[in-house]
Order: C-alpha cells, then sequence, then structure tokens
C-alpha cells in the first residue's frame, strides 16, 4: 500500500506492507542508514526517530502508521561541517565513543529541548532513558545537554 509522509522535511510516497516496521523502510528505501538497528524490540533506542517532534523507537512502529505524519532523522538537524549546537557540546564533552547510540540519544534530548528549554538534570535522565549507551556512563552526555541549556538560558538572559 502506498504511503505518504514527510522525511525530514521531503514529502515521501512508499509502498509498505502492513506489517512493514518503519525502521526498514527508512533504511532499505528510503537509504537513511543513520536509523540503526539495534534490538528489533524497542527497547535500545538505536533507531529513534521523531514522528511529529516525539521519539518513536522505529523497528517496532509500523510504516502505515507514519502515513500524514513527519519525521525527522538526525539528518535534519545540522549538516557535514556545520553541526546542530547540541552535537557541537556532545563533540565538546566527548560524550560519545562509538556513536552507535548518537542519533538517537540526540533526538531523543532535542525531543525533550523542544517541549522544555530549560530541564532539569533528571529530566534529561529521563528524557534519555530510552537510550541504550554501552560506551559511556552517560556522565558526559548529560553534562553536554546541560551544558547547551546553560549556554541557551544565558543567551535569553543577555536580551
Amino acid at each position: 500500500m502506498l504511503i505518504h509522509f514527510h522525511v525530514n522535511g521531503k514529502a515521501c510516497a512508499v509502498d509498505a506492507a502492513p506489517d512493514e516496521k518503519l525502521l526498514d523502510t527508512l533504511r532499505e528505501k528510503l537509504q537513511i542508514t543513520s536509523v540503526k538497528r539495534g534490538c528489533e524490540n524497542g527497547d535500545c533506542g538505536a533507531c529513534t526517530v521523531l514522528l511529529d517532534g516525539r521519539p518513536v523507537a522505529s523497528c517496532i512502529f509500523l510504516t502505515v502508521k507514519a502515513r500524514n505524519h513527519s519525521i525527522q532523522t538526525i539528518e535534519a538537524f545540522g549538516e557535514p561541517g556545520h553541526l546542530h549546537p547540541l552535537q557541537e557540546k556532545f563533540r565538546a564533552h566527548g560524550a560519545f565513543q562509538c556513536g552507535f547510540c548518537a542519533p538517537g540519544v540526540t533526538l531523543s534530548a532535542i525531543s525533550l529541548l523542544n517541549q522544555n528549554p530549560t530541564p532539569t538534570e533528571e529530566e534529561v535522565r529521563r528524557a534519555i532513558s530510552g537510550n541504550l549507551c554501552r560506551c559511556s556512563g552517560y556522565v558526559q552526555i548529560v553534562e553536554a545537554i546541560m551544558d547547551y541549556v546553560e549556554e541557551r538560558r544565558a543567551a535569553r538572559e543577555e536580551l
């Protein structure tokens, strides 16, 4: 069946089986490989994408349910040579070692920050709790997000 939706701001139409997972559609049909195949059970967060601004596990989300919705992958934020400011903070803090979880963690954090620009550390930890990082202890990840929050807060206070 033909499914229409937007991916990273562009209109898409794909032929998808009723039981096809969004992860498979994005990776195999749209060649968006930043969406990682991890557990395939919705437990690790490597496949996280934003559906209308909210994080979803694309490995368990059916493509047909994405009809007429907006999907964002990490490619929607920043570009080669010009990272999103949050990605710059992750880099500055050495937040990721292997990088496998980075797209999902980043999208979960961006979703939180779009809803709540001044979250507490506890809210940040809760927001990224669905993203498993096997390399870090999350310390640098949380520090980078909080640094980003503080920088934005200071910039607003200067106005």
